[in-house]
C-alpha cells in the first residue's frame, strides 16, 4: 500500500492549485515572480502532498475575508487609464515592489523605459501594456515562465520576445504588448537575460523539496560535521 503522503495529484486537483494561486496573486498576496514559479510547482507536482505545500501558507479559493468597509474590487477596463512611464532624452525606470492594477504605457523617446514586472504585484488577470520607441529603447522584463503576447508595428526598428514561455495548455499568467516602434527597439526579456533578482526565503519551497527529495528517493546532502 502506498503511503498517504504518496497519493498522485490528478490534474484537475492541480488546476485547482493553479486557480488557487491565481485568485492569491490578484488579492495581493503573491508577486508575479511568486504566482509564476509556485505555478510550474504545481503543474510539475506529482503528489497530493506536494500540491498542499505550495499552497499551505494561502487561504482556499472563497475563504478570503475583506473588511465590511472596504469597496469591492472593480474591474477596470483595458482601454481606461494607463499608468505612463516616460522617457524623452532620459530614463525611466520601475524596479522593485510596486502595484500593477490597469493597463501600463511606456513611451521612449530618444531615451530608455525599464520595466521589471518580476516583483509586481499584479491585481489584473492580464498585465496590457503599451510600448512606443522612437530613436529609444523599451526594456519589459519579466518571469520565465509567462505567456508574451508581442504585436504590433516596427519601421527601422525591432521588437522581440527573449522568454522561457511555458508549455501549450498551462493557465500561467499572460503578458500583452502591443509595440510600435520607430527607429528604437522594443523588447521583453525573462530572468535567464536579465540581472537575477534574490528570491525571499519561502517556507514552501524548502518543504517541497525536502518532499520530492523523499518521495523520489534522491540522495540527501550529507550533515555538516558536529563541532
Amino acid at each position: 500500500m502506498s503511503e498517504p503522503d504518496a497519493i498522485r495529484a490528478s490534474d484537475a486537483e492541480r488546476e485547482a492549485a493553479v486557480e488557487q494561486l491565481r485568485v492569491a496573486s490578484v488579492e495581493g498576496r503573491l508577486t508575479l515572480g511568486e504566482l509564476t514559479e509556485r505555478t510550474e510547482a504545481a503543474y510539475t507536482a506529482v503528489t497530493q502532498a506536494e500540491l498542499a505545500v505550495i499552497t499551505s501558507d494561502l487561504p482556499p479559493v472563497g475563504q478570503t475575508h475583506t473588511p465590511a468597509h472596504a469597496p469591492a474590487p472593480v474591474a477596470v477596463p483595458q482601454s481606461a487609464a494607463r499608468r505612463w512611464f516616460v522617457a524623452v532624452m532620459g530614463d525611466s525606470k520601475r524596479r522593485g515592489k510596486w502595484r500593477i492594477d490597469q493597463g501600463l504605457g511606456a513611451v521612449a523617446v530618444m531615451g530608455d523605459v525599464v520595466l521589471d514586472l518580476r516583483e509586481a504585484e499584479v491585481r489584473t488577470g492580464v498585465v496590457d501594456i503599451v510600448a512606443t520607441a522612437v530613436m529609444g529603447d523599451v526594456k519589459i522584463i519579466v518571469p520565465d515562465g509567462v505567456d508574451v503576447d508581442l504585436e504590433g508595428i516596427a519601421i527601422m526598428g525591432d521588437k522581440r520576445v527573449q522568454v522561457l514561455e511555458a508549455p501549450p495548455g498551462m493557465n500561467v499568467p499572460l503578458i500583452r504588448v502591443k509595440a510600435y516602434v520607430l527607429m528604437g527597439d522594443v523588447k521583453v526579456i525573462g530572468d535567464s537575460k536579465a540581472r537575477p533578482v534574490k528570491k525571499a526565503w519561502a517556507a514552501w519551497r524548502d518543504q517541497w523539496r525536502e518532499l520530492r527529495g523523499e518521495l523520489r528517493d534522491e540522495p540527501r546532502p550529507p550533515l555538516p560535521p558536529s563541532p
